[in-house]
């Protein structure tokens, strides 16, 4: 465990802080948006449809007369809840595979990976939608077609996570010294791979956030009156020209994870690269920049006459 934390420390210690700005609200909503809701978000008030906001109702109510705010913030535990299902069987899934392609590797490697990658040229939604057309619309149906539709890429990376660490020198000092493949794999092998690869698929999220909003668009996913950004849309959508805020307000919240997530994946990518070439890459930058702002601006009178 000491080794799984200390990878998950060590790729997460460099990040800028924006990039987590955003993620960690989402998530502390999800923990704790029960909570903070002044209303229940399913109570319906028919004398109250379409309310302005008001200290009552800080965002105004909905067709039904429902409060907008608590249903907003209860979506976002709603998705937490189903994503972090996801990820985490994702995670495991892809782990588990990955590392064994990696630690057998011959014949067996390369056949699991062809199966990989035969998963990953399908889009995930579209292999998401062709499971719940076999499985029917649910909510644990949803997590299913989506666990299966997004293992593929966690696999992948484990892989290729796993034969960088085989590489080291200290798993050669250990096969050396005698250690059984056992040992390697479950004492050094999983844990190391499953610290850096859990930051990598956190930036995945954002994608099966989105995903788990089209599917319940679509009537798909989560089934009402569990509020979710994705039913609250299909809610608005007939009453967009009499208040468009009913729309705009889970269309910025959905938009809001998916560019945090999106923020922590560029994050992600940035740390990965050696920080003297991450400086190489933003001096070059600056100096191209700056060589603009100096050079001086031709006259398009003088250049037609020459």
């Amino acid at each position: 465990m000491k080794r799984f934390w200390h990878s998950v420390g060590e790729a997460f210690s460099n990040f800028p802080k924006s990039a987590l700005i955003g993620v960690g609200l989402f998530l502390f909503l999800g923990a704790f948006g029960p909570w903070l809701v002044p209303h229940d978000p399913n109570l319906q008030d028919l004398t109250a449809r379409f309310a302005g906001p008001s200290a009552d109702h800080w965002l105004g109510t909905d067709h039904i007369g429902r409060d907008v705010f608590s249903r907003l913030i209860v979506s976002a535990r709603t998705t937490v809840v189903a994503m972090t299902i996801v990820v985490t069987f994702k995670l495991l899934i892809g782990v588990t595979l990955g590392t064994f392609a990696g630690f057998v590797k011959g014949r067996t490697e390369e056949i699991l990976m062809r199966f990989v990658e035969l998963f990953m040229a399908l889009p995930s939604l579209i292999i998401a939608l062709a499971i719940i057309g076999m499985l029917g619309t649910g909510y644990w149906n949803m997590v299913l077609a989506l666990i299966l539709a997004f293992w593929a890429g966690s696999t992948r990376v484990a892989r290729g996570v796993a034969i960088g660490i085989l590489n080291r020198p200290h798993i050669e000092a250990l096969r050396v010294l005698g250690a059984s493949p056992l040992r390697i794999y479950f004492r050094h092998l999983l844990p190391s791979t499953l610290g850096m690869v859990l930051v990598y698929v956190s930036a995945d999220a954002g994608g099966i956030a989105l995903s788990i909003a089209t599917l319940s668009f679509l009537g798909l996913g989560i089934q009402p009156p569990t509020p979710e950004w994705g039913q609250m849309l299909v809610d608005a959508l007939p009453y967009l020209d009499l208040n468009p805020w009913m729309v705009l307000l889970p269309g910025f919240a959905i938009t809001g994870v998916v560019v945090s997530f999106n923020l922590l994946g560029e994050a992600i990518a940035l740390n990965r690269v050696p920080r003297d070439l991450r400086r190489s890459v933003l001096r070059r930058g600056r100096l191209v920049a700056a060589s603009w702002e100096r050079a001086p601006i031709e006259d398009p009178k003088k250049r037609i006459a020459t």
